[in-house]
């Protein structure tokens, strides 16, 4: 599989999506249920690389990479930045770690800071934003790491296995970025 060192890190790598590896995304849509309830694609049907034009195919205002380790070029997950506003220097990012072996680990906090550090200094985005699902401790606890923090909630607005759940936004400003 080829992957391109786009934007590096200590133990990590940012790359552009390789098509090749749809496999992977089809299996960590499909098996791993912590991944896919928390990414929105539980309750769907994910069996094509159709399924995931998302993916393959982002829209005009965002840039998706891959997350792969730097040691072995394997993949660990993806990551985006999105709704890219230009006249008002924000957007949001989105990211996920497929697999359980892979969490932990803080490829997570290590990817944030790299598409942080390239939204900000490359972009030259004021603010960067996300939401998060508010039963997805793990995930809050990194963002938090990285130096986001909650601005906002939306009560009771996913219904997941039978029980809402609120949406957290955070954000994080240029200047509380330390890189």
């Amino acid at each position: 599989m080829k992957y391109y060192k786009k934007i590096i890190s200590e133990r990590l790598y940012l790359s552009p999506i390789n098509p090749d590896e749809v496999d992977a995304y089809l299996t960590w849509m499909n098996e791993d249920k912590t991944l896919a309830v928390n990414f929105g694609q539980y309750s769907l049907m994910v069996s094509s690389k159709n399924d995931l034009n998302w993916l393959y195919e982002p829209p005009q205002h965002m840039h998706r990479f891959a997350i792969v380790l730097l040691d072995n070029d394997e993949l660990v997950g993806s990551i985006s930045i999105h709704n890219i506003d230009q006249l008002n220097r924000n957007a949001y990012i989105g990211i996920f770690i497929g697999g359980e072996d892979n969490r932990g680990k803080g490829y997570g906090a290590e990817a944030i800071r790299l598409i942080l550090e390239y939204g900000f200094k490359t972009l030259n985005m004021h603010s960067i934003n996300l939401t998060v699902h508010a039963n997805n401790p793990a995930g809050i606890k990194c963002y938090e790491k990285v130096g986001f923090r909650e601005v906002g909630r939306l009560p009771e607005v996913f219904f997941i296995n039978g029980t809402y759940v609120d949406k957290i936004y955070m954000s994080i400003l240029e200047s509380e970025f330390d890189q």
